[in-house]
């Protein structure tokens, strides 16, 4: 089947399969190029492993450390003459990789938020991993939630307080024009906290300490964003901020609860602004990223969600002492929030316009970013030839999905 790429706003509703295993085996090479991790995380758990921060975990997990990996994630399989999802392809390439080259990795396919799936990992790591995990990685990211007393909760993307108005751009088109977003609703604040707060990093913790299936000295970790304050209105001081507080606050209590479980700890980890399907989706936000990513580029200090990751794992988790900020935090934003680059960011900002903006800001490269997130404009794939669609991931436990 011949597949090309079907971009609706910030969606695309087809994926490649060699596309996206080709940049998974790219993360890879990129790991096996450094030098080996030295450190005592033999099993780790990914809730959300399939994209972004949490499929380069999972890469950074086995490829760095040789690591056992269990990977819960929501995908879509192939059907008739529909792709698979990017995260399906990516789990799939994988674990291909892993399991060729002698290590472990289960994934499960499902909804992570459901008590059903807490147990059959929790099964699985008493099954398979000696029933210990050493690092669990909170990188879920979901526009909506069903708890477990059956009440659905959607996030949303809105100010707090007053109207919000900015800069934005169409990525596709390139057109800059002015985003106004109305305040958000009390509702909205608590909607947005229940999916993309920490309630449910807790659930996943507290279910392993109940089960007694974390290691001594156990870790977990959750990834989140603050952002410059330009974008404050939007991110930061907006709904999905204030859940980010909340994560953040969740982080406090599970680090209590780790230290008299286990000798543990629970960690933030801020990490830099880069092209999701997610990020796309905020006004504003593509546009400063394109112009961040310009000046990044310039300065020699640019990273994706590989070098992210390395740098969590070769400096932090497998250090022997973390250097935390002030709120305990990792922060991976050091680079993008360092003075002379948002200096730089902002004086842009004030320039950009419709008729400017390819050359000072680097749109074409969030493009190719966001079509590489699907499996397209990867370089030596050719995308004129016909593909097989349907793929499997070796050990997948399916749910209903």
């Amino acid at each position: 089947m011949l597949v090309e790429p079907k971009v609706r706003g910030f969606i695309c509703t087809t994926a490649h399969p060699t596309g996206c295993a080709a940049r998974v085996n790219e993360q890879i090479d990129y790991v096996r190029s450094r030098d080996k991790l030295n450190g005592n995380i033999k099993n780790v758990l990914i809730i959300g492993a399939s994209t972004g921060y949490g499929l380069a975990s999972r890469i950074v997990s086995a490829f760095g450390l040789n690591a056992n990996t269990i990977g819960v994630f929501f995908e879509r399989e192939a059907a008739d003459k529909r792709t698979a999802s990017a995260g399906w392809y990516n789990s799939s390439a994988f674990e291909q990789a892993a399991h060729k080259s002698g290590l472990y990795a289960r994934s499960f396919n499902g909804d992570a938020f459901s008590l059903a799936m807490k147990q059959q990992v929790i099964d699985c790591i008493r099954n398979d991993l000696n029933g210990k995990v050493d690092l669990v990685i909170y990188s879920l990211a979901s526009p909506r939630r069903q708890d477990h007393n059956g009440n659905v909760y959607s996030s949303v993307l809105k100010p707090v307080g007053t109207p919000y108005t900015d800069k934005t751009v169409d990525i596709m088109s390139g057109v800059v024009s002015n985003a106004s977003l109305e305040p958000a609703t009390p509702e909205d604040i608590s909607a947005t906290e229940k999916v993309m707060g920490g309630e449910d990093w807790a659930l996943w913790i507290q279910a392993l300490i109940q089960a007694d299936v974390l290691a001594k000295n156990a870790v977990t970790v959750a990834y989140s964003y603050i952002g410059p304050e330009m974008t404050y209105p939007i991110y930061r001081e907006g709904t999905i901020g204030l859940a980010k507080e909340h994560l953040e606050q969740t982080a406090r209590e599970l680090n209590s609860q780790l230290a008299n479980h286990c000798g543990g700890k629970a960690l933030i980890s801020v990490n830099k602004a880069l092209v999701t399907q997610a990020s796309s989706a905020i006004p504003v936000v593509p546009l400063y990223i394109s112009i961040l990513y310009k000046i990044m580029k310039q300065k020699g200090l640019h990273e994706g969600c590989i070098e992210q990751i390395w740098r969590l794992f070769a400096n932090f988790l497998c250090a022997d002492k973390m250097a935390l900020d002030d709120a305990n935090r990792v922060r991976l934003d050091d680079l993008e929030l360092r003075a002379d680059v948002q200096e730089a960011v902002a004086k842009l900002w004030q320039e950009v316009q419709t008729d400017n903006i390819e050359q000072i800001s680097d749109i074409e490269g969030y493009r190719k970013d966001f079509y590489q997130l699907f499996g397209f404009a990867v370089d030596n794939i050719d995308y004129t030839t016909d593909v097989e669609i349907n793929v499997a991931i070796p050990s997948i436990h399916l749910e209903t999905v």
